[in-house]
């Protein structure tokens, strides 16, 4: 009662392709994979930037002063 089962989901994909027809919808699954394609290129193509440009990583690449070490005076023996 909870859930849906496998029935339910069979007579809303009955009544969506009644609907929309089968090449209607055939249409719209080909545009989503393209999108898809589209998304994962551009993703591919962004991180060669991300992982070639170590200038940005340095703590004065964006003019913030750079902090001097301290070294430390404790006595640990």
């Amino acid at each position: 009662m909870g859930g849906l089962s496998i029935w339910h989901w069979l007579v809303v994909l009955a009544a969506i392709t009644l609907i929309f027809g089968v090449g209607r919808i055939g249409n719209v699954m080909g545009e989503v994979g393209k999108g898809i394609k589209n998304f994962k290129s551009a993703m591919s193509e962004d991180e060669p930037k991300k992982t070639t440009d170590a200038s940005m990583s340095a703590p004065d690449a964006l003019g913030a002063p750079a902090v001097p070490e301290q070294k430390s005076t404790v006595n640990h023996g």
